[in-house]
Formats: C-alpha cells, sequence, structure tokens
C-alpha cells in the first residue's frame, strides 16, 4: 500500500489541459471565416448538464456540414474544420461515449439554426463548460 500515493494524482482539468483543447484552437482559427456561410443547428450553451454530450457530438455532426460546404466553397479554414471533426470523432470513439437519450434532451435536428458565427460561439461555450 502506498500512502502517499493520492497526492500525486491531479486530475486532467486541474493541470490545466482539456481534452477538447486542440478543438478550441481551430474554432478560434475559423470562427472569423469569411467564406463559410450557412445555416447550422445550434445548441443551446446552458443546455441541461446531462444532455452535455448530445449536445457536443450536434456540434461535431454539423461540422460535417461545414466540411461539405467548403468542399464545394474551397474554403480557405478546409484543413482546420476537418481537425475539429476528426479531433470530436476520436474522442468519442476513445471514450466510448454512450449517453442513452433522455427526455430532456433535444434531438440535433431540433435547435435552432444559426448562422456560422453564432454556431461557433456557442460551440465554443459549450467546450468551455465541458473543460471547467
Amino acid at each position: 500500500l502506498c500512502f502517499f500515493c493520492s497526492s500525486a494524482y491531479v486530475p486532467k482539468t486541474e493541470a490545466g489541459h482539456c481534452k477538447w483543447a486542440e478543438v478550441l484552437k481551430d474554432l478560434e482559427r475559423i470562427k472569423t471565416s469569411k467564406d463559410i456561410d450557412v445555416s447550422l443547428y445550434t445548441a443551446d450553451a446552458d443546455e441541461d448538464e446531462e444532455c452535455q454530450e448530445l449536445v457536443m457530438r450536434c456540434f461535431f455532426l454539423e461540422t460535417e456540414v461545414i466540411i461539405q460546404e467548403c468542399r464545394i466553397k474551397n474554403c480557405s479554414k478546409t484543413q482546420d474544420v476537418w481537425n475539429i471533426w476528426k479531433n470530436g470523432n476520436e474522442s468519442f470513439e476513445k471514450n466510448k461515449l454512450t449517453s442513452t437519450k433522455s427526455e430532456k434532451c433535444k434531438e440535433c435536428e431540433e435547435y435552432e439554426e444559426k448562422n456560422f458565427t453564432e454556431f461557433v460561439q456557442n460551440f465554443v461555450k459549450v467546450i468551455q463548460r465541458d473543460c471547467k
């Protein structure tokens, strides 16, 4: 038995590293993009805590729409959007997130469609909330 071991444990968030840190960086890069003009289902940043994972999934699903839009228009930020999508999916697969749909939580399509700028702002808020 080790009596001092527990003091060495530092939760990830306290160490200042969030699993979404890379996604946040990429979101910062794309948020001012002028060549992405698309309406996206945008979850509310203050959605119920137990819906957090489903909200995150919705945001990552919608990044696929942005990727398609960028392919058509040859956006300058295509690589950044692709990185967001890839990092999000890897995180979900690694953690095998299996939240069952709660009655409280909305389906992605039930959220209001908002423009790209509002979508990114809410996405950032949701991630920051998850990283606290």
